[in-house]
């Protein structure tokens, strides 16, 4: 049975992909990929089919990948978070036990290891949120950004809709203060920028840059995540690891090696 497997390829950097990503699109003749990734991927993607998902309505998809399927195996290169935020559910659902999920690098996780932080960290962070302002948006009684914010939250804020000085009153309200924040545009990709500040400072420093394509003609979610909380520019010393090393870690009385 020919398969439709969709790919986690995180922010769109093939360094990122998994071997078992790798092995899998390299089986496949027809690969489904958004823009830019036919570019980014442009090795692997070498003597295959390439179309994008977003040219088609729903059944015009599901005929094309049906099609393909009568002759093999068929990719998807989820971008972004393939767990946390992805249109493919639907895809997934139809095609039941065809549909193979592979999960890769996330842009969250590529983006922490950009900013060499730990996101859940403890004595600083005590929760990590996942939250986009437009899914938020789907229900009258969910509740906003600045309700998710607090101290001691990490917030990771994809595909928002908000102008940024409105996000940054929301943010000010949630934590009481003012925290670091991080905007991270297009990561791994051509045009790629972080711009790293403060709820205070960062609607200066970002200026007239456009990072959420709320000012374009194109209505996708532009390719920006936001990271806030305190998190950020914490530090913590060796005490840390001793502690742990002392109470979770060593082993204790009879207990094997």
């Amino acid at each position: 049975m020919n398969r439709v497997y969709f790919i986690g390829a995180g922010p769109g950097d093939p360094d990122f992909l998994t071997l078992k990503g790798a092995r899998l699109l390299a089986g496949c003749d027809a690969v489904f990929a958004p823009p830019p990734f036919e570019l980014t991927f442009a090795e692997h993607l070498q003597g295959k089919g390439v179309l994008v998902p977003f040219d088609y309505y729903f059944d015009e998809l599901v005929e094309k990948i049906r099609n393909f399927l009568v002759a093999g195996n068929v990719a998807f290169l989820v971008p972004g978070d393939l767990t946390f935020y992805a249109p493919f559910q639907a895809l997934i659902d139809l095609f039941g036990e065809q549909a193979v999920v592979v999960p890769g690098v996330g842009t969250a996780n590529v983006a922490s290891a950009l900013l060499k932080k730990t996101l859940d960290l403890p004595g600083v962070c005590n929760r990590a949120i996942i939250a986009s302002p437009r899914t938020l948006g789907d229900g009258s009684d969910a509740p906003t950004i600045g309700q998710l914010a607090a101290p001691g939250v990490t917030l990771l804020i994809y595909m928002n809709n908000i102008p940024l000085p409105q996000l940054v009153t929301q943010l000010h309200q949630g934590y009481g203060k003012s925290v670091p924040i991080a905007i991270c545009h297009r990561l791994c990709l051509p045009g790629e920028e972080v711009v790293q500040g403060t709820l205070d400072d960062i609607v200066a420093k970002v200026g007239e840059r456009d990072f959420f394509n709320l000012n374009s003609a194109s209505r996708r979610p532009a390719l920006t995540l936001v990271l806030v909380g305190e998190t950020l520019t914490a530090t913590v010393d060796g005490a840390w690891w001793d502690y742990r090393r002392e109470h979770i870690w060593k082993f204790r009385d009879g207990e094997a090696e």
